[in-house]
């Protein structure tokens, strides 16, 4: 939402288009209600006022398959486009359905099948209909779990280091979408769970009232995260030192950096190495900075990190409880502790575990290096035997960022990128975006 107030439809979808940095395919992911149906409409018109322009629209429904009307639904979208003569694909999320954790699951599966029709359609983009009203509900959920400020929803997110999701309507309200629709006699679909009050989002709607603008807070929380995670990624430039997948170093001089920025980027770091999606929290990022801070040498556990301080730095190791074996028949891919992705190109099944015999003797410190073997990966056959090397030689093992490689926003885009450069693997794609409410990204 804007200082001045709510920001109209068309004006939005305007700036949107404007922000885009060269050609551009952008896939609309519509499910059929109005804020979607309106982001849709609104692109259309935006772009018929640009007739030599080099973008071009293409679209998306996702049907959950979680209520008998989604099939329905998604026809009668696929209508809507057909009339509007932008090409479109139904995608049907055909897996299994958890009992818990279905809006989670649910979302998932939602990015990951527009990923795909991005593939299928040749987009470039995908653009989704958030609203400012979702974005108020989403502050108001983050403030009951933490007196912290929250960015919200973010304008820019990357999905699986592969497609960029924007969300151009985070100024505009949901009535002012719909006013928008009626104007132009085009009618939407109300799901029903939108409605339920067994979901969180929905009991919070209900539970708001009129209220001062909690928007504003998220601007202020999103640039100053933003401009937290520039400067981080410069000190990781200059004072992080990467020994192994394994154990990173945080030298003596980086130590006396920012609170701020300490905060910042080692609990980025530590859900780094400890393979988590989420930095670390606040207390446990408060009881690290009071270790450093304390300047005496000693050690400590916090998600799933051990952090050894040290006369030569701060080293970070994982710690060695809780390491699952990942299993993987020939072919097939995963991800190994929130650490590792592997991808398994021999002929046969082979399993992923944690600790080697012996830690080989070097400069750094030995109990450093011992805690970084017994928690490096293993590869062994369906009994646990060790494999020969031209199975292992087929078996390919990269450096995976828990709290980037899946959802990446915007704010944490230089200090992602600056980890890759530090890890030695491929740097994450560039937005087709030049500038984003006027600031460049």
């Amino acid at each position: 939402m804007c200082p001045d107030g709510p920001l109209p439809l068309e004006t939005a979808a305007r700036r949107f288009l404007a922000s885009l940095s060269g050609p551009s395919r952008i896939l609309v992911a519509i499910s059929g209600g109005s804020d979607s149906t309106g982001l849709l409409l609104a692109l259309a018109e935006a772009l018929k006022a640009m007739p030599n322009s080099q973008l071009s629209l293409c679209a998306a429904t996702v049907d959950h398959a979680l209520r008998p009307e989604s099939a329905d639904e998604a026809r009668q979208v696929a209508a809507l486009c057909n009339s509007l003569d932008i090409p479109h694909l139904t995608k049907v999320w055909e897996n299994h359905k958890p009992k818990t954790g279905i809006m989670a699951a649910a979302r998932e599966a939602r990015y990951a099948l527009l990923a795909d029709a991005a593939d299928g359609l040749n987009a470039d983009i995908v653009v989704t209909a958030h609203t400012a009203d979702d974005q108020r509900e989403t502050l108001a959920m983050r403030m009951r779990r933490s007196e912290r400020p929250s960015t919200g929803i973010a304008d820019l997110v990357l999905f699986d280091r592969r497609m960029w999701v924007a969300r151009p309507l985070l100024g505009c309200g949901r009535e002012m979408i719909r006013d928008f629709l009626r104007e132009r006699q085009v009618s939407w679909v109300d799901d029903p769970s939108n409605d339920d009050p067994k979901y969180e989002r929905v009991r919070t709607r209900q539970r708001l009232a009129e209220e001062a603008d909690a928007a504003l807070v998220a601007n202020e929380a999103s640039d100053l995260r933003a401009s937290s995670g520039l400067l981080a990624a410069r000190w990781l430039d200059q004072y992080f030192v990467l020994h192994s997948p394994m154990i990173g170093q945080l030298v003596p001089s980086g130590l006396a950096a920012d609170r701020s920025i300490l905060g910042y980027a080692i609990a980025r770091l530590a859900a780094v190495f400890g393979g988590q999606p989420f930095a670390l929290g606040r207390k446990h990022m408060d009881d690290v900075l009071a270790l450093i801070e304390k300047g005496a040498l000693g050690r400590m556990t916090a998600g799933r990190v051990v952090f050894d301080l040290r006369r030569d730095g701060l080293f970070l190791v994982r710690e060695d409880r809780g390491i699952l074996p990942l299993t993987l028949a020939p072919g097939a891919s995963g991800v190994w502790d929130g650490r590792l992705a592997v991808e398994n190109a021999a002929r046969a099944k082979i399993c992923i575990v944690a600790g080697v015999a012996e830690a080989p003797a070097g400069q750094l410190p030995r109990g450093v290096v011992r805690r970084a073997w017994s928690v490096s990966p293993r590869i062994v056959d369906a009994e646990g035997k060790g494999v020969p090397g031209e199975v292992a030689g087929k078996v390919r093992v990269t450096p995976y960022f828990s709290p980037f490689d899946r959802f990446l926003t915007r704010f944490d885009f230089m200090f992602a990128q600056s980890l890759a450069a530090a890890f030695g693997t491929r740097p994450y794609p560039k937005p087709p975006l030049g500038l984003i409410d006027g600031k460049s990204i």
